[in-house]
């Protein structure tokens, strides 16, 4: 495996991942052929609206799904050679936390509110590394002082609901570093924080990011944090990837019309005042209700749209990728792409 990682392939490689849940109306989809890499030392992106199949993507990954309703059908996750979907649960316990960290969007609930922050720590590092009570006591202390809490000592003998949010999500953010991980996964992980908070979660993200060496996935519905802190990004829309390719190549060319509409629906600061913000016309498809045909194709714009709408193709055809540039990839249906 290691092998493999000094010929230059990528720490992470998803491939063809389809994942899908079992429900009382049958089964429905949710993630839909995705396929995506993550380099060593990088940030990807994975950016859409909610119930885009973000966060499922995800779950698959660290095979936290809910059972028995959620199954990955087939593809591969590939993390340095090795296939997380068909892996043990026992290997999977010790790359979960150990070699792949996460850090949930709502530290409320990522947190246990009847223990102090203290063991839940210890408790990340133990499952790992065979460590006195004393030493994972000092292991805890230093992990908080290293994500920048106050006084330490006494913090690490509080519960979650004595800190503020901020200090709750460098908690979190804590104990998926606490075993020093290769790859770290972040969903939403400024969700419900306020701006300056918002900035400084990213900053120690990026922080450690560097001190450690580690690969970032970076999860959000914000262009903003993508911008800042992403080496690649992945637009998703209803549970497949629309478009994918370099942060600044995406930005400044995007190909695909759900990926500029969310870049033209982002607020400018020379914008006339009082002007209204741009929309995406419509919305997301129902899991239960998805097209074979390009996904966003009943939201597009363009001027021959319901000819499509009624073709056998749109019935029928899932479109693939198209390469329209280095490392720049776009859904093939021209009724989805930028003329």
């Amino acid at each position: 495996m290691a092998s493999n990682m000094d010929q230059g392939n990528p720490l992470l490689s998803v491939r063809d991942l389809v994942t899908a849940f079992d429900t009382d109306a049958g089964r429905v989809v949710a993630v839909d052929g995705v396929s995506f890499d993550v380099p060593a030392g990088k940030t990807l992106g994975i950016v859409g609206e909610s119930g885009c199949g973000k966060s499922v993507t995800a779950m698959s990954i660290m095979r936290l799904l809910p059972q028995p309703a959620g199954n990955i059908l087939s593809g591969q996750i590939l993390y340095k050679g090795e296939d997380l979907a068909t892996v043990s649960e026992e290997r999977l316990r010790k790359i979960r936390g150990g070699e792949i960290g996460m850090i949930f969007q709502e530290p409320m609930t990522a947190l246990n509110p009847v223990h102090r922050i203290g063991p839940q720590l210890m408790e990340a590092i133990s499952l790992h590394e065979k460590l006195s009570s004393k030493e994972l006591l000092q292991r805890a202390v230093d992990l908080l002082r290293l994500v920048g809490i106050p006084a330490p000592e006494v913090r690490v003998s509080e519960y979650p609901h004595q800190l503020s949010g901020g200090m709750r999500q460098r908690v979190v953010v804590a104990i998926a570093l606490a075993c020093n991980p290769s790859l770290v996964i972040a969903d939403e992980p400024t969700t419900a924080l306020d701006v300056t908070v918002q900035a400084q979660i990213l900053e120690l993200i990026k922080s450690m990011q560097d001190r450690l060496g580690m690969s970032v996935i970076m999860i959000t519905h914000d262009l903003g944090v993508i911008a800042e802190t992403c080496d690649e990004v992945v637009v998703m829309y209803a549970g497949r990837v629309a478009e994918k390719g370099p942060v600044r190549s995406i930005f400044e060319n995007p190909q695909h019309l759900y990926t500029k509409g969310l870049l033209n629906s982002i607020p400018r600061v020379d914008s006339p005042r009082k002007e209204k913000l741009n929309t995406i016309e419509g919305t997301v498809p129902g899991l239960a209700d998805m097209p074979v045909g390009a996904r966003f194709a009943p939201r597009s714009p363009h001027p021959q749209i319901e000819e499509y709408l009624k073709s056998e193709a749109f019935r029928s055809e899932k479109p693939g990728l198209v390469q329209v540039g280095e490392g720049h990839w776009v859904e093939d249906c021209p009724y989805v792409r930028v003329s």
